[in-house]
């Protein structure tokens, strides 16, 4: 069993490196697509490079929730029963 603290690190770990990769494109699309109007091309990739983040972000968070839980309960069973009496 990997410990918690590792899974977490490994989640935050990939975390950020979606985050970054995020932030790489955006920059490459700054430099190549005008400016333009809020309606325009750059405007409508860069409201999803955002979107996209935002389900990264949103999954990830479910992700470490659920490590999360799961480890609680094994932890709770394991203790109760290590608890029991033994026969």
């Amino acid at each position: 069993m990997v410990p918690t603290s590792r899974l977490t690190e490994s989640i935050e770990q990939a975390e950020e490196a979606s985050l970054e990769a995020v932030r790489k494109f955006l920059d490459t699309v700054e430099g190549v697509l005008p400016l333009g109007g809020d309606d325009g091309p750059r405007r409508k990739i860069i409201d999803s490079a955002f979107e996209m983040t935002e389900k990264l972000v949103s999954s990830s968070t479910r992700l470490a929730q659920n490590i999360l839980d799961v480890t609680e309960k094994a932890l709770s069973e394991s203790e109760r029963k290590s608890a029991a009496p033994k026969k």
